[in-house]
């Protein structure tokens, strides 16, 4: 999860142990904590399952239904550091708490959202408030918990959320979906947001800093991005010659040069450019960003593919990526111990490699394949790929940086993984329809014509059609971990090292 984006004052730090609640107290916060990180985290998969539902009942295109997914990491990645930097000049807790309230009303919407547009506003929304409250949960970690055992104890559980967090969304996703409904994937962060607001008022504030908000870097930034994932969207569905199409490209290329621009004079800048200059941090970025556009695609495709094409219930594809769940879990807590005896880009580097090759695997898929001699081996080799890479990479984010700096050279490294995910998605989506459709025009709205007539020549054939566009999206991803690669080889130099203290655990789905 992404980190505060400034680190609390050794001083202040003193100030607020001799404040912190103790026994029972500080269980209790860290409970708050990790449920907020698990509710977070979760509803980066926990929608996926959901999105064949969803597409059949709002009658939602395949366009937008790749934007049911993109708003929420758009919002979420684009307004980070704005969060942060909120966090740091109004306080930590009065922001995790804003946050955190956002995010539980925005699931009330999303789940009684009668369109996709109000849905995918919700989940706008949704973003906003994980936006708002991440950056602040691991300051209030510091300043709630003392130095030491205790903090160590916080810190571990909070980092562990992020890998528990993704497959309880695949699983819960799946429960709720097929045993309820849809609706229930949003509904289910309600009871949590409000006992996680109960529960804030256990947490320690974090002392506050002098300076003022970048509201302009915040929307040229994230306007930017969001006129970039259009344009891609668009150029897809209407071809790349289309007004509009050019339109969103000049307006992207506008808004993201006055960002960095304005990121250059600005006193208080939410990017401060300067920790672009080392090549390992630098390097750790742009690798994130390849890894969050394959990660993002990997888990949308793969569930359409299991739903649709392998008719699997919700449940039963929440189940069905327990061997990723696994093979990510052993993989990290591999590489945490590697990291300590090698150099980060000798564990990262292999780890990509491995990734490439279970994509690659994923592109031999039919609308046959078995779920025990391929998708199960593939999956859990792309997963063991990936688990490899997420330590390494958030080394690589801190390494060198000023103490006070650490938060925000992590901040941006997830940042780097959300705007990755938005983008890459918006690319393979479009990839993946236009494959489709060249071997069968309007594939999706093929098979769902031929599943509610019976007609399974044409079921046979739409299957067939997006079968071959999943796998041409597979492809794609298999050369961007590969583009990861060539990145980490050429640029993290960074030796050995343990973690760094306050480094955030990174998103894991």
């Amino acid at each position: 999860m992404p980190s505060d984006s400034a680190t609390v004052t050794a001083s202040a730090d003193a100030d607020t142990r001799s404040g912190s609640p103790g026994g029972r107290h500080l269980r209790l916060a860290l409970i708050v904590l990790a449920a907020a990180q698990l509710m977070l985290i979760l509803d980066a998969t926990i929608t996926n399952i959901a999105l064949p539902s969803i597409q059949t009942e709002l009658d939602v295109s395949d366009a937008n239904l790749a934007w049911i997914v993109n708003s929420y990491a758009l919002a979420f990645g684009g307004l980070l550091l704005l969060g942060g930097r909120a966090g740091d000049l109004y306080g930590r807790r009065r922001l995790f708490r804003a946050g955190i309230a956002v995010f539980t009303l925005a699931s009330l919407l999303g789940g009684l959202a009668p369109d996709e547009g109000l849905l995918i506003l919700a989940r706008v929304l949704q973003g906003v408030g994980a936006a708002l409250a991440a950056p602040s949960a691991l300051a209030l970690i510091t300043t709630t918990f003392p130095a030491g055992r205790e903090r160590n104890k916080a810190m571990g559980v909070y980092a562990a959320m992020a890998g528990i967090g993704a497959t309880v969304g695949l699983l819960l996703g799946g429960v709720l979906t097929d045993v309820l409904d849809w609706r229930w994937v949003f509904f289910v962060n309600i009871p949590i947001g409000v006992a996680v607001l109960a529960g804030t008022r256990l947490l320690v504030e974090a002392e506050r800093h002098p300076g003022r908000l970048d509201v302009p870097g915040a929307v040229t930034g994230t306007g930017g991005l969001i006129a970039l994932v259009y344009g891609i969207t668009r150029g897809g569905e209407q071809g790349w010659t289309d007004s509009l199409t050019l339109m969103s490209f000049f307006s992207a290329a506008v808004l993201l040069g006055v960002f960095l621009l304005a990121q250059r004079r600005a006193e208080h800048p939410l990017m401060p450019l300067h920790l672009f200059r080392d090549r390992t941090r630098t390097g750790s970025y742009a690798t994130m960003l390849f890894i969050g556009a394959g990660m993002i695609a990997f888990f949308y495709f793969l569930t359409l593919y299991m739903q649709l094409i392998l008719g699997y219930s919700a449940v039963k594809t929440g189940f069905a990526y327990l061997p990723f769940s696994l093979g990510m879990g052993i993989a990290a807590a591999t590489s945490s111990k590697l990291v300590t005896h090698v150099a980060p880009r000798l564990v990262a580097a292999p780890g990509l490699l491995i990734a490439a090759g279970g994509m690659f695997w994923f592109t031999a898929l039919t609308p046959d394949s078995s779920f025990t001699t391929h998708l199960m081996p593939a999956m859990f080799v792309t997963a063991l790929g990936l688990g490899m890479s997420f330590v390494p990479m958030t080394l690589g984010a801190v390494h060198a940086v000023t103490h006070h700096e650490t938060g925000i050279a992590s901040a941006l490294l997830n940042t780097a993984q959300q705007i990755g995910g938005a983008l890459g998605l918006a690319v393979l989506s479009t990839v993946s329809t236009n494959a489709a459709d060249d071997r069968l025009p309007g594939a999706a709205s093929a098979l769902y014509r031929g599943l509610a007539t019976g007609d399974s020549a044409l079921i046979g054939k739409a299957s067939e059609a997006l079968t071959h566009g999943y796998t041409a999206a597979f492809a794609i991803t298999a050369v961007m971990f590969l583009a990861a690669l060539a990145v980490t080889a050429a640029a993290i130099n960074a030796k050995k090292q343990q973690h760094a203290e306050g480094a955030p655990a990174v998103h894991l789905g």
